[in-house]
């Protein structure tokens, strides 16, 4: 078996451009890896040597169970996904090993609600405001394993979708009753077209996403803002094209 060591980790960090004093969003998969010796305090520790004290690590620490599978009922009702609204003192979540290893660990700070974000390092109290601050600050982001359908922060310009995408496929009340709002997050439709990929190619197509591999583990880098800036002009200029809708 390929061990993945910590040194690795560090190496293939390094190579993609990680620096001392980033401050970065990170998503992950630790299998993506292959065998990581040490698991997902490995991972965490070498993000941490790599940024060290002057940096900022933010990661997706939100409330949601992995998508549940559907039942004939659910099909029938038109239900596309359904996932499960987590409690607050969750202890593993659809995040990630890393992420729920990382949320738990005694110098991380995570906010409220169900869309939660956890941080540590210099800037690790800004996390009041979600990921806020690593947008409009040159923060960058680190997908490992994970693409960009994992990016918390692309949700962040999404008040400026149309309503009538973002009401595209409304809930009936027998699915509401079956499933309310409070403790499940429920979709019942697809669009056309997977918007985020076309985003993801645009960013590709600008040169704004470097690409690694660390272990088995495919690994994205780049600012959040040249790609959620890529996702906000669309919204503003193409968002039913966007969407597969015109």
């Amino acid at each position: 078996m390929n061990v993945i060591t910590k040194q690795d980790i560090i190496n293939g960090l390094a190579d993609l451009g990680l620096q001392s004093d980033d401050e970065i969003e990170v998503h992950s998969s630790l299998s993506s890896f292959g065998y990581v010796d040490g698991g997902a305090e490995t991972v965490i520790s070498s993000l941490k040597e790599v940024i060290g004290e002057n940096g900022s690590i933010f990661m997706p620490a939100l409330r949601l169970s992995k998508e549940l599978p559907l039942t004939d009922q659910d099909k029938e009702l038109g239900i596309t996904t359904k996932i499960k609204i987590l409690p607050e003192d969750c202890d593993r979540s659809a995040m990630g090993i890393i992420a729920d290893t990382f949320r738990h660990m005694p110098d991380t700070i995570t906010n409220e609600g169900i869309f939660r974000i956890s941080a540590w390092g210099k800037s690790a109290n800004e996390v009041k405001d979600g990921l806020q601050y690593l947008i409009h600050n040159s923060g960058k982001a680190l997908l490992l394993g994970v693409d960009i359908y994992k990016l918390t922060a692309m949700h962040y310009v999404e008040d400026l979708l149309p309503n009538d995408i973002k009401n595209a496929f409304p809930l009936s009340d027998e699915i509401n009753k079956i499933y309310p709002p409070e403790k499940w997050f429920i979709e019942a439709g697809t669009f056309p077209v997977k918007s985020w990929y076309t985003i993801q190619n645009l960013a590709y197509e600008k040169g704004v996403i470097k690409n690694g591999v660390i272990g088995n583990s495919k690994v994205m880098f780049f600012t959040i803002w040249d790609v959620v800036g890529l996702y906000e002009s669309e919204l503003k200029n193409n968002p039913y094209k966007l969407y597969g809708l015109s």
